[in-house]
């Protein structure tokens, strides 16, 4: 099936966030809107978000992904994932503009994205459904980190060092801002209370929910537990012996084809 594929520039309360949307040739009314963690950027780690785009837009499914404020290419500051509500919306809106026939969305999350999925499905009526990879962040991490992951990966463009030479990068000052929200949250403590937060969330989201877990991603698995202990209605598919980012290749068709065939099913 051809596949438009489109650069996005699009606004967010005065910040330009970039995306990307993937319109297939026959586009179903179903979209899925994929939002990347907080160690992550649109095209997430190993292609994954890219590929799995071109999967699920192969099936019909229009997609879109993009960087939320401070992240990738994306202005602003980095936020939370519990405050990104506003990227959320306005991305909700640029892909209902790019893909006016679509009806309802699906929103694709892994990690801590998945997390901040769960908490904005509740106050949309557009959304119908969530694809939650891997909740809760697999490990501690350097609150900087996603910034060095993105910038490694531009080492080979021109455009990167041009921008680097007129100091217009500001990596100080991101890594700074992550770091306070970091500590501000209490880096990471609150663990055992936040899956019941977003089980709560849930009980408020009236549609559909796949789960879909690391066999090796244990913060995931005690989430999935929680999530079942208060009552949420949810699929869960495990990927055996995956990491939290499931790495390898053949993790990553797992995840695609149980995605695929679950948004699929009805």
């Amino acid at each position: 099936m051809k596949i438009d594929q489109r650069a996005l520039r699009f606004n967010c309360n005065g910040s330009s966030l970039i995306g990307v949307v993937d319109v297939p040739e026959r586009p179903l009314l179903r979209g899925v809107l994929m939002l990347a963690d907080s160690e992550q950027y649109r095209i997430g780690s190993h292609r994954q978000f890219t590929l799995l785009s071109r999967v699920l837009a192969q099936r019909g499914l229009p997609m879109m992904r993009f960087d939320r404020r401070g992240m990738g290419d994306s202005e602003g500051a980095p936020r939370a994932f519990d405050a990104i509500e506003d990227d959320i919306r306005a991305a909700m809106k640029e892909f209902s503009a790019q893909v006016p026939e679509m009806k309802e969305t699906v929103i694709l999350g892994l990690g801590d994205a998945a997390l901040a999925a769960a908490l904005y499905a509740p106050l949309d009526e557009r959304v119908c459904a969530l694809v939650l990879l891997n909740p809760l962040p697999g490990r501690p991490v350097d609150p900087a980190e996603p910034l060095r992951h993105h910038y490694l990966a531009r080492l080979g463009e021109v455009a990167f060092w041009k921008k680097v030479a007129r100091g217009e990068l500001g990596l100080a000052e991101r890594a700074g801002t992550l770091r306070e929200q970091w500590r501000q949250m209490g880096g990471g403590s609150h663990r055992t209370a936040l899956p019941r937060r977003i089980a709560d969330s849930l009980h408020g989201f009236p549609g559909r929910l796949l789960l879909v877990l690391g066999g090796e991603d244990l913060a995931a698995r005690h989430f999935a537990r929680v999530l079942a202990r208060h009552h949420a209605r949810f699929r869960c598919v495990e990927v055996a012996q995956a990491d939290h980012a499931f790495t390898s290749s053949a993790w990553r068709d797992e995840v695609a084809e149980a995605s695929a065939n679950w948004i699929m099913s009805w």
